[in-house]
């Protein structure tokens, strides 16, 4: 843990102080990034939507101990259910929808939002009941084809009834409207806020109530249950918890995080495909909890905005820097990039194993703790 937070803790004034210039350097930020950019700006706002998937994911993998592979597929159920719920698409394939509903299915986002939410647990404890009894690496392949069989249902759920036009996607998903539509440049105070500013607060701000939520989880009797049943679930049930109904409540929650991250990535966007909630997502997301640190909220945060902008980082520098360091580009700006994301994983799992920002150990003091690393 760093030596920092323990001399917060002791003094209230310090901690309003750094929590002050951390309110200031995000709000500043998407005006820094966008010198760059807007490029950069539309990273940013990614990165918080992987804060959200990461400590959603974090609640099953890193509070409860369940290894879950599909995860991903909540976050498509939550962006399929704003895609349709959110643009013609229904309408235009349905007629009895379209007579119900002359001027097209277009619904608010605080009626969409709370559905799409609902409808990811649903599919939590739909995945978490057949499953609670697996652990290890039979849980992961488990949940793993779980992922997988949302992924192939979406993309070939457009015949005979055509609910999610298949391979196509679905597209003129509307974009946010609270009080003003986040398409659209604004004029605030005489200054030009665009599309992707708006963006960026509103998901920074999802992003922290996701922490909050998760903070309070951890502290209550439902996170001691789910860290009680990860250690040994056996002596969790011995000692009176209810371990079926606490793993499909991990289960249920994390999905909701995944659910809302992925109703805002299709009015991000604006269209959304099969292609987007592919495994590989759903590993980028379980890297940023291991990395960051499995079960330590701050690790788990700082992990998923390091995968999401490290990325982007190097597929803007590494052509630069061979040009300046050897007068012509060796490799491929794609080629070298995964090649250094991958070499910067395996160091990090090779000399940080428990994450860059690890939970700290109870009972162990953190001076004395950093002073046996030392010595060692």
């Amino acid at each position: 843990m760093s030596p920092l937070l323990p001399r917060l803790r002791k003094d209230p004034r310090a901690a309003w102080i750094a929590a002050f210039v951390l309110a200031a350097t995000l709000m500043a930020l998407p005006w820094i990034a966008g010198q760059f950019g807007n490029a950069w700006v539309r990273v940013f706002a990614f990165a918080c939507l992987y804060v959200m998937l990461a400590l959603g994911l974090n609640i099953v993998v890193g509070f409860a101990g369940l290894l879950d592979l599909g995860y991903i597929a909540f976050y498509a159920v939550g962006a399929y259910m704003y895609a349709l719920l959110a643009s013609p698409h229904l309408t235009e394939q349905f007629a009895w929808i379209a007579q119900m509903f002359p001027a097209g299915l277009h619904l608010p986002i605080w009626l969409v939002l709370p559905f799409g939410a609902a409808i990811a647990a649903f599919f939590g404890i739909l995945l978490g009941a057949p499953v609670l009894k697996l652990r290890g690496d039979y849980l992961a392949i488990v949940t793993l084809g779980f992922g997988e069989i949302i992924r192939i249902f979406i993309n070939n759920l457009n015949s005979p009834l055509n609910l999610t036009n298949g391979p196509q996607g679905i597209t003129l998903i509307d974009p946010i409207t609270l009080g003003v539509t986040f398409s659209k440049t604004i004029n605030f105070f005489g200054y030009e806020v665009s599309s992707l500013v708006l963006y960026y607060y509103l998901f920074l701000a999802l992003a922290i109530v996701t922490v909050v939520i998760c903070l309070r989880l951890q502290d209550s009797r439902l996170g001691r249950a789910w860290m009680a049943i990860r250690e040994d679930d056996i002596a969790a049930k011995a000692m009176g918890i209810n371990v079926r109904n606490v793993k499909l409540l991990a289960f249920s929650l994390g999905a909701t995080f995944g659910g809302v991250a992925g109703a805002m990535f299709a009015a991000f966007q604006g269209f959304v495909s099969p292609e987007s909630f592919v495994l590989n997502e759903s590993i980028i997301v379980l890297a940023m909890v291991v990395l960051g640190g499995i079960g330590h909220i701050p690790g788990v945060v700082l992990g998923a905005v390091l995968l999401a902008v490290l990325p982007e980082f190097l597929r803007y520098t590494v052509e630069p820097a061979q040009i300046f360091m050897f007068g012509k580009v060796i490799l491929e700006a794609e080629i070298l990039r995964m090649m250094l994301y991958g070499l910067a994983l395996v160091l990090i799992m090779l000399y940080r194993p428990k994450g860059l920002w690890p939970a700290p150990e109870h009972g162990v003091n953190p001076v004395q703790q950093r002073h046996s690393r030392l010595a060692a």
